[in-house]
C-alpha cells in the first residue's frame, strides 16, 4: 500500500470512483449526495499537490483532497491552522479496509509539516454510522450545523445539515 499525489493521468479514474461514491451514497441515504465535481477542481488540485491516492498493486484504491483553508464551513474555527480532508472516495473492490485510519495517520503528519494544528473533515446528513466510523478513527465529533446556500460550496453543501469532527495534532 502507497500514498502518494494523485496525477493528472488519475484523473478519470478519480471520477469513477466519485461516480461510484455517488451510487453508493444514492443507496444508502436520501439526500445530500455527491454531484458531478468539476473537472476543473480536480485538476486543480492535482497541480497544486492536494489529490492523494492510496495504490495496492498498482490500483487505486482510495483518493481524497485537502485544503488548508474551509472558511464556508467552518467560520471563525477557520482561523485555526488546519488540514481539511475533502471527497474520500474509495474503490468498492477495496472497501472494509478502513483507509479512513490510514488516512488520518497520513494527516496527522502531512498536518504536522504544514504546520497545522488540526486535521478536519465534515459529512452531510445525519448519518449515524459514518458518525461512529469518524470517530472510530480518531476524530472528535463536534456536532451539527445548518449551512444556508454558499455559492463558493458544491450544491450537495446548499441548506445542509454538515457533522464537524477534528483531531487535534501534537507536535
Amino acid at each position: 500500500m502507497t500514498i502518494q499525489n494523485s496525477t493528472i493521468q488519475d484523473i478519470n479514474e478519480i471520477f469513477r470512483l466519485y461516480r461510484l461514491a455517488t451510487a453508493f451514497q444514492r443507496s444508502k441515504f436520501l439526500d445530500n449526495i455527491w454531484p458531478e465535481f468539476n473537472k476543473g477542481l480536480v485538476k486543480k488540485e492535482i497541480q497544486e499537490k492536494r489529490q492523494f491516492k492510496i495504490t495496492i498493486n498498482d490500483t487505486i484504491a482510495c483518493v481524497w483532497a485537502v485544503t488548508f483553508s474551509d472558511s464556508e464551513i467552518w467560520g471563525e474555527k477557520d482561523k485555526n491552522p488546519s488540514l481539511y480532508i475533502h471527497r474520500i472516495a474509495t474503490n468498492p473492490d477495496y472497501r472494509g479496509k478502513n483507509f479512513v485510519g490510514t488516512i488520518v495517520d497520513w494527516a496527522k503528519t502531512y498536518a504536522l509539516a504544514n504546520e497545522r494544528k488540526f486535521v478536519r473533515l465534515d459529512t452531510c446528513g445525519h448519518n449515524k454510522n459514518l458518525i461512529r466510523h469518524y470517530t472510530k478513527n480518531g476524530f472528535e465529533f463536534l456536532g451539527i450545523i445548518s449551512l444556508g446556500v454558499e455559492e463558493k460550496l458544491p450544491e450537495h453543501y446548499h441548506n445542509a445539515d454538515v457533522c464537524l469532527f477534528e483531531i487535534a495534532v501534537k507536535g
